[in-house]
């Protein structure tokens, strides 16, 4: 049931409710479209601002507005200066657009389970659900979506609702719709199963496919095309800040690389040999470094080697992407498109169904945007 209160909306406005909205994904999210909205810096890695999506119907990103819950205080204004200390953002940003950071600070709220906090999970739920339809009601949003941008949780107990599924299922409660960018559980609980597909929402997960997983989603299909066996595929993650931290965790780690083995399982037809590692290196703060050592035979079983390094900047890599998530679910919300987005599966490691193989996807992809695009 919505707890929606019945007020004018104003022209236009989207909500985007971030979960972890004072992480470096999403400070960077928030900053990114400010600045784009601005006309302060070109749409470089928005897929819904390409030519393809003109027609889709989507909310522009002058009309998004942010808030979100973190257990963090660090206020936006602040988190955006630092990340411009690190190169992340460009240094001018952050007082380019310290406006719209503090508007959209004034909109957190304090997320939890807290260290102390007694309250049990339906009591929680119905806090966060309220905190997320307060937003709606106070911006004057038409609608609004819940994306899931915390840290990597660990795989939950059997039976525990972990703080991803509390948020997920608050989604619900509220009539927002929902992205889980993470690995974490969010909808995908045994428990929340039921109450999604009888919620009339849309929603897509999980795990945003920004950086190693995306060239294994190119290059998994090459070999299988070209009739190349892999004989193992093994990589190491090296990274810093937040992510870096909550990955240190054997069991986190073990959450974020299935959807790395279902890729390669999805398009070579099975597991090779090899592992994923990940390094917690808080040195490189936001920035990572991805290296895969993939191990093949050739014609006539000539055994060769194919090497690959991806550095990038977890954040940059991942903030166009919310956005996207944030305006295709969105306009998907209101056509009155409910359950899982396969279509949506570009975006994600472990989607909601559908190919595995980039290319595939996309298409899925352009096909929705058409459909976005269609009067009812």
């Amino acid at each position: 049931m919505s707890l929606h209160t019945e007020t004018p909306h104003a022209a236009g406005l989207t909500g985007v409710w971030l979960v972890g909205a004072r992480g470096s994904v999403a400070t960077t999210a928030v900053a990114g479209c400010a600045a784009l909205a601005a006309g302060l810096q070109p749409p470089t890695g928005l897929v819904t601002e390409t030519p393809a999506f003109a027609g889709s119907g989507l909310p522009a990103l002058s009309s998004l507005v942010f808030g979100g819950h973190d257990t963090s205080v660090a206020p936006l204004p602040k988190r955006a200066e630092e990340l411009a200390a690190q190169g992340v953002l460009p240094h001018w940003l952050p007082a380019a657009v310290r406006a719209e950071l503090a508007a959209a600070d004034e909109r957190i709220r304090p997320g939890g389970p807290q260290p102390g906090d007694e309250r049990g999970p339906e009591e929680l739920i119905a806090a966060f659900a309220a905190d997320m339809a307060e937003f709606v009601r106070a911006t004057g949003a038409a609608r609004a979506v819940v994306v899931n941008v915390a840290s990597t949780e660990p795989v939950p107990a059997a039976g525990a609702l972990p703080a991803s599924s509390l948020y997920a299922a608050a989604a619900l409660k509220a009539g927002c719709a929902y992205v889980n960018f993470t690995p974490s559980a969010g909808l995908n609980h045994p428990e929340l199963v039921a109450p999604a597909a009888a919620s009339g929402l849309p929603y897509a997960g999980r795990d945003g496919k920004t950086g190693q997983t995306l060239l294994r989603a190119v290059l998994a299909p090459m070999f299988h095309q070209r009739a190349l066996e892999v004989r193992a595929w093994s990589g190491t993650n090296l990274l810093g800040g937040g992510d870096g931290a909550a990955l240190a965790d054997p069991a986190a780690a073990a959450a974020k690389n299935a959807g790395k083995e279902r890729v390669l399982a999805d398009n070579l037809g099975s597991v090779p040999e090899g592992e994923v590692h990940i390094d917690d290196v808080p040195a490189l703060g936001d920035w990572k470094t991805a290296w895969d050592h993939v191990a093949f035979d050739g014609f006539l079983g000539t055994r060769m080697v194919l090497q690959t390094i991806w550095q990038g900047c977890d954040s940059a890599l991942a903030a166009p992407l919310v956005l996207d998530l944030a305006r295709l679910v969105s306009r998907a919300h209101e056509r009155g498109l409910s359950g899982p987005r396969p279509e949506l599966g570009f975006y994600f490691k472990d989607p909601d169904g559908g190919s595995s193989a980039l290319p595939e996807q996309y298409e899925a992809l352009l096909a929705f945007g058409e459909l976005l695009g269609e009067s009812r």
